[in-house]
């Protein structure tokens, strides 16, 4: 009788644990009709932000992505060596990063990236090094 109670409440457990593969202990949650980012870490909200995603005729693409490179000076090649600043790149060339044009935050006015106050991507950069590429996801919705 204890192995029957045992086996369910390790059946019970394995339900209820995160997969490794699919874990985050980061995760930046960005809203393109809220304009905003909401960073979590370990299931706990941290932050709370505005920013600015593209603009009428470009895309911000709607997903869910680990981190996959960061990039603390950057600029772009495809837009003029444009600055990118404490850049987390999540796919392909699109990253969450830092902007100068704040009167623009909370508004679409991107080329597609996520761009968000320098002093909050400083913040953001900053946890995703701390929280390792692996652990860094960034969701996108609508």
């Amino acid at each position: 009788m204890k192995t029957i109670w045992a086996a369910a409440a390790a059946s019970l457990l394995l339900q209820f644990s995160p997969v490794a593969a699919e874990a985050a202990s980061l995760v930046a949650n960005i809203s393109i009709g809220r304009q905003t980012m909401t960073v979590t870490e370990n299931g706990w909200v941290k932050y709370r932000w505005k920013v600015s995603t593209a603009r009428n005729g470009y895309v911000t693409p709607t997903g869910s992505w680990s981190a996959k490179w960061l990039s603390r000076d950057h600029r772009s090649r495809k837009y003029d060596n444009a600055p990118m600043p404490y850049a987390v790149f999540f796919n392909g060339g699109y990253a969450v990063h830092a902007t100068y044009d704040l009167k623009r935050l909370g508004t679409p006015a991107s080329h597609g990236c996520v761009r968000l106050h320098p002093d909050n991507a400083a913040q953001f950069f900053s946890l995703a090094r701390q929280a390792g590429l692996a652990n860094t996801r960034v969701v996108i919705t609508r």
